[in-house]
């Protein structure tokens, strides 16, 4: 690819609402942490320019809504996504156990429907003591499915660039490999 070259890529962020999406999206692209959020109604969309590889990529970061009631409206925005972070908490047992219907909705909605989509899975708030989700759970079930994952916590700003980035290395791999067949 041209190293000049400028892409845009659309990321999506899902997961149970409270599992700290839209925390772990402010820690990333302002490098802030609040303490309190209001819940995310749809979805907002945060933009970052990064370099990777020498490519200048435009990231364009949709923060979906994780409440029930907004899962058929939050679908729609998957459509024409790069790549998707599915977020959960590790001290949140319910929200590890939604990731097969969150990444089942997602797969369903891509268009071309196709298991190479990228995705990343982040374990948020390894800073608190009252974990429910064993590290070793979450890398199998990450392993079965060959995304790869991470012990983040947007609070304390670990491992949530390199989480982001290998995201977004994984999505530009994909387009690379359709303009160069």
């Amino acid at each position: 690819m041209n190293p000049r070259k400028k892409v845009d890529l659309k990321l999506i962020i899902i997961g149970a609402l409270g599992v700290g999406k839209t925390s772990l999206l402010h820690q990333y692209v302002h490098k802030t942490f609040y303490e309190d959020y209001q819940t995310t109604l749809g979805a907002s969309i945060l933009s970052k320019i990064i370099v990777l590889d020498d490519t200048t990529l435009k990231l364009q970061i949709w923060d979906t809504g994780g409440q029930e009631r907004f899962r058929s409206m939050v679908s729609t925005f998957y459509k024409g996504s790069d790549g998707c972070i599915l977020a959960f908490d590790v001290t949140d047992l319910e929200s590890f156990e939604a990731l097969d219907t969150w990444r089942g909705d997602v797969l369903a909605k891509t268009i071309p429907m196709e298991q190479s989509y990228p995705m990343v899975v982040l374990g948020n708030k390894i800073d608190l003591a009252d974990r429910q989700v064993p590290q070793e759970v979450a890398r199998g079930w990450c392993k079965e499915k060959d995304i790869p994952y991470f012990e983040v916590s947007a609070k304390n700003d670990i491992n949530v660039v390199q989480a982001f980035e290998m995201l977004a290395s994984r999505a530009l791999s994909r387009l690379d490999r359709w303009w160069d067949p």
